[in-house]
């Protein structure tokens, strides 16, 4: 079993940042995807970016300009920094993780990781 283990969520100022990382809780062969979601209350939950293993990138326009995806290969971590932030951001941010192998002969899984809080107030 694999958990994707997210960190970096808190308590900011509008017009502040943060950086968001999600990492799995052991050695992975590889990871087709990475992305994150999140999920404001009261509202379905919502793509934010993701990114694949060649690098492509896919942004909500809500956050185009913003934020940016990055991934490390090499670790199978993910990272979400978010600049300017508003009170519309405030939400549980999740990642997730498509076609994760943990060897080469395994089949894909999705992965989603337990949520992180973003609060974004003054």
């Amino acid at each position: 079993q694999v958990q994707l283990v997210e960190s970096g969520g808190g308590l900011v100022q509008p017009g502040g940042s943060l950086r968001l990382s999600c990492a799995p809780s052991r050695s992975i062969f590889s990871i087709s995807a990475m992305g994150w979601y999140r999920q404001a209350p009261g509202k379905q939950r919502e793509l934010v970016a993701d990114i694949t293993s060649g690098g492509r990138v896919n942004y909500a326009d809500s956050v185009k300009g913003r934020f940016t995806i990055s991934r490390d290969n090499a670790k199978n971590t993910v990272y979400l920094q978010m600049s300017s932030l508003t009170p519309e951001d405030t939400a549980v941010y999740y990642c997730n993780a498509q076609g994760v192998r943990v060897a080469p002969w395994s089949s894909g899984m999705d992965y989603w990781g337990k949520g992180t809080l973003v609060t974004v107030s003054s």
